[in-house]
């Protein structure tokens, strides 16, 4: 393997599953594809990975990224480049639109360069409508594939390079986990672990369990070995990643000897040496155990931020999304987390306009907000999803009613937000330098455990150091410090 790339699980050495073996023979023959074009147009070839949605695309899009570089491309953060993939995400209307509109774009950049491929992934890519759309309206789009078999980028990439005509690889299902795979971090300091893919709640606004597939489990011992290696590669931080996190290991069979739970995960996570701070993403209320804020509370290392989707504060509403718990139980658990652990921020995520929603629910939802004092809330307006029960739900919320209720809900989110970052003011916390701020090079800019921004004077010998930060002045979500 090329040594100048710094890439996790590049070598053989490093890889024990037969699949990603197999896929590397493919990224020593896609580099010899590269290596000749290279040749015949005496330049070297470039690749640009557009990312969209949430962090496990973010983590896919670390090992497309890691691929293409091992094959021969340079990183290009322009789509003017020799290859181009889009891994795409389908929660909301307006991803999908961004990625017609992308394309029609990169139309024109092929038509002057026609070594130029186009590829697209992700979970939008596994809606048949949005193939055939493809098909028809964007016939110089190269390669399409899925969620379920990204693992094979390598070997698709090869397919790719050989052939002419446009390379379509869709699975409907997969109970097949393939993670031992080359992997360029954005950040050398903090990465993502996939331990779960799918999901089983199928929330009636919900995509994501017809374009995931079924909730599967990785073993244990494979998630700690990944956060060993990580760690021995300079990693500082992890986040671990599924749709619901609760729900790890509930797919394992009863005398499976791999079959512990989220939180027992949790604790052996903590106990890999190195490892200086731990995240999760994403925890759902309905299963929110006990266990689990106990784990917490014992164990410093996991971060004072939780992450607990809200979606709607009316318990009719709750009922309508099949989310499985009410606005009373929701708020209970929001009381039982700030008694144990007084220290976390708490951040949610709010839907406005599903179908039949009155401004009298948005009244409630508005209520969950200030009773809860979320730290922040991350606030969308409801978009139909072919495929999903809402979509067809007779009720929908007309557009203008929408837009009053949400700018009304999102005052609230703001002020409750600004209140809770001021009462950290003049405290100093440990914080994790990302990067140097991009408005003022003179400062750095890093996170706390409860996942608050602070810019702090500072250069980039601090960027993945972890040091401690006086908070001076509140920003609403953000601090300026000084060094401690």
């Amino acid at each position: 393997m090329n040594k100048e790339i710094n890439i996790l699980n590049s070598n053989r050495n490093d890889i024990t599953d037969a699949e990603s073996l197999r896929q590397l023979e493919f990224i020593e023959k896609a580099r010899d594809y590269v290596s000749d074009k290279e040749k015949e147009l005496g330049r070297k070839l470039t690749a640009c990975v557009v990312t969209f949605g949430c962090q496990m695309n973010a983590r896919d899009s670390e090992k497309l990224l890691a691929i293409l570089r091992l094959v021969g491309y340079e990183e290009s953060e322009s789509e003017n480049a020799d290859f181009v993939i889009y891994n795409t995400c389908t929660v909301r209307d307006n991803a999908d639109q961004r990625v017609y509109g992308r394309l029609g774009a990169c139309s024109n950049f092929k038509k002057k360069n026609p070594h130029m491929k186009i590829a697209l992934c992700g979970c939008m890519m596994q809606e048949q409508t949005v193939i055939e759309k493809i098909k028809k309206s964007y016939r110089f789009v190269d390669l399409i594939f899925g969620t379920h078999n990204i693992y094979k980028f390598a070997e698709l990439l090869c397919t790719c390079l050989e052939s002419d005509r446009m390379i379509i690889d869709i699975w409907k299902e997969t109970d097949k986990i393939v993670e031992d795979l080359p992997v360029l971090r954005k950040y050398p300091f903090k990465s993502g672990v996939n331990i779960m893919f799918g999901c089983n709640n199928f929330c009636t606004y919900c995509i994501v369990p017809y374009v995931r597939g079924r909730e599967r489990s990785r073993s244990p011992r494979d998630i700690v070995r990944e956060c060993e290696k990580l760690v021995a590669d300079g990693v500082k931080e992890v986040m671990l990643l599924g749709q619901n996190v609760n729900s790890y290991g509930l797919d394992f069979k009863d005398d499976d000897p791999n079959k512990i739970s989220f939180p027992e995960l949790l604790e052996e996570v903590c106990k890999v040496e190195g490892l200086e701070r731990i995240r999760f993403m994403t925890p759902h209320p309905k299963d929110f155990s006990d266990e689990l804020l106990d784990v917490i509370e014992r164990n410093p290392k996991i971060a004072r931020h939780i992450h607990l989707p809200l979606q709607s504060g009316s318990t009719e509403i709750l009922r309508r999304m099949n989310r499985k718990y009410t606005k009373d139980s929701y708020l209970a658990l929001v009381d039982k987390i700030r008694t144990k652990l007084p220290d976390v921020a708490i951040t949610t995520d709010i839907i406005v306009g599903f179908p039949g929603e009155t401004p009298a629910d948005v009244d409630e939802t508005i209520d969950v907000v200030e009773k809860a004092s979320f730290d922040n809330a991350f606030t969308f307006i409801y978009s139909k999803r072919t495929g999903t029960p809402a979509a067809g739900f007779p009720d929908q919320v007309p557009e203008e009613e929408v837009k009053e209720n949400f700018d009304r809900l999102l005052k609230v989110v703001q002020e409750t937000a600004r209140k809770q970052s001021e009462k950290l003011t003049g405290v100093t916390e440990k914080v994790l330098v990302e990067s140097v701020n991009e408005q003022d090079s003179s400062l750095v800019t890093g996170r706390l455990s409860n996942n608050t921004l602070v810019h702090f004077p500072g250069d980039e010998s601090l960027i993945g150091e972890m040091v401690d930060v006086k908070l001076a002045n509140c920003h609403g979500f953000y601090f300026t410090g000084e060094r401690v």
